[in-house]
């Protein structure tokens, strides 16, 4: 925690949130079931994280013979929004730090 000296000669600490610094690459990972539909998985990656349909339908095909497939990589704050947005349409979906 920085410490910085102030116009009165005190100091005083700076606050830094680091349990919500999320600056590591991660990736949305789409899970398998047997629910959705493989067109409804299409369309959502189409209409979620901007996939053409080829690349939706490839992404599909993964998820459902491989049992899941980060189908987009990027920071936590840019797909957690996806993953909610997929989550909330009934396919399973998490964000997770990609290991090194």
């Amino acid at each position: 925690m920085p410490i910085t000296k102030t116009e009165t000669g005190t100091r005083s600490h700076e606050d830094s949130d680091v349990l919500t610094s999320h600056e590591e690459p991660c990736s949305l990972i789409v899970w398998n079931d047997e629910v959705n539909t493989f067109e409804w998985v299409i369309v959502t990656l189409e209409e979620v994280c901007g996939h053409s349909h080829e690349q939706a339908e490839q992404c599909a095909y993964i998820i459902h013979f491989q049992g899941k497939y980060a189908v987009k990589q990027g920071m936590y704050d840019d797909l957690k929004p996806m993953c909610d947005a997929i989550t909330e349409r009934g396919i399973n979906a998490t964000v997770e730090v990609i290991a090194e």
